[in-house]
């Protein structure tokens, strides 16, 4: 348990960063299911808006360190080679 005062307020700071940071990812993956599910279902128009609607929010999350950059970017580059296969 923290004794000082400094590290009782990184504990309180830590959990609300924890839970913003678990909302953020918890959204962008909702946006690629939405992605993927589009793709599956053979619909290119309605696979192509999803990843426009997508493509933001994974951006986001890279800039606000949620996720890594590059793995951003390799999301992007496999959505958009399904979505071009179709």
């Amino acid at each position: 348990m923290a004794n000082h005062q400094s590290s009782k307020k990184r504990i309180r700071r830590n959990a609300r960063r924890a839970e913003i940071n678990t909302t953020r990812v918890s959204r962008i993956r909702t946006f690629v299911k939405k992605v993927e599910a589009a793709i599956a279902a053979g619909d290119k128009d309605q696979a192509q808006a999803a990843f426009k609607a997508a493509m933001p929010e994974l951006h986001r999350g890279a800039s606000r360190g949620v996720m890594h950059r590059n793995t951003v970017s390799r999301k992007t580059s496999r959505l958009a080679q399904k979505i071009k296969a179709m």
